[in-house]
């Protein structure tokens, strides 16, 4: 996969690792009661665009001391889904822009209110959402136990998703962007996050 590649090679030129990504499904019991409202679960949260997005947010929230620790003892940490894909989903939710309303709340609930430490890099991995899609579907035949939940079968809710991802980007969102697409060299993007970073820490996508 390109993002063990990304992470092999950071290793193979010197730089410790950590990852680390969210939702933390199994250990996190915010992020549990999401996955279970989107597949159908704890009546009608899911239909409440805010109490989804809190529910994310908890679970990052209660990551904040382990995060602070992996960033104090590696070189990079990489996080998969952080603070902007909850902003990116709730704008989207609320038919709104990068530059909504919606966004502001989530930066202010979770960068302001529960204090998670700012990123210093943001990767965008664009990728269509009809490939999207498919991916979703394949894992679903290959895994019985895993059926797509709504934010999944939604494409419309995708296509807007990957709008204010890309409003988020334009706008240096909390920090420098790279957007990435699914044919990027994952070495050659190893090596352009490293020299963006001048062996900073905290990357996140």
């Amino acid at each position: 996969m390109g993002v063990l590649i990304v992470v092999e090679t950071w290793r193979a030129h010197g730089s410790s690792v950590a990852t680390l990504a969210f939702p933390r499904y199994g250990q996190s019991v915010h992020a549990d009661l999401g996955a279970e409202a989107l597949r159908g679960g704890h009546g009608d949260t899911a239909s409440s665009i805010e109490a989804m997005a809190l529910l994310w947010a908890l679970d990052r929230r209660d990551a904040a001391e382990e995060l602070r620790k992996l960033l104090a003892d590696n070189d990079i940490v990489l996080l998969d889904r952080y603070v902007a894909s909850n902003a990116a989903y709730t704008a989207a939710r609320h038919h709104e822009s990068a530059s909504g309303s919606s966004v502001e709340w989530v930066r202010e609930l979770e960068f302001g209110r529960f204090g998670l430490p700012a990123p210093d890099l943001q990767v965008l991995l664009r990728v269509p959402v009809d490939l999207a899609a498919e991916r979703a579907r394949t894992r679903e035949a290959a895994d019985f136990t895993r059926d797509r939940d709504a934010y999944e079968r939604d494409g419309d809710l995708q296509a807007r998703t990957g709008e204010v991802y890309d409003g988020l980007a334009s706008d240096r969102w909390m920090s420098e962007w790279i957007v990435a697409g699914p044919d990027s060299d994952p070495q050659q993007l190893a090596v352009q996050i490293s020299n963006l970073l001048h062996n900073g820490q905290g990357v996140t996508r």
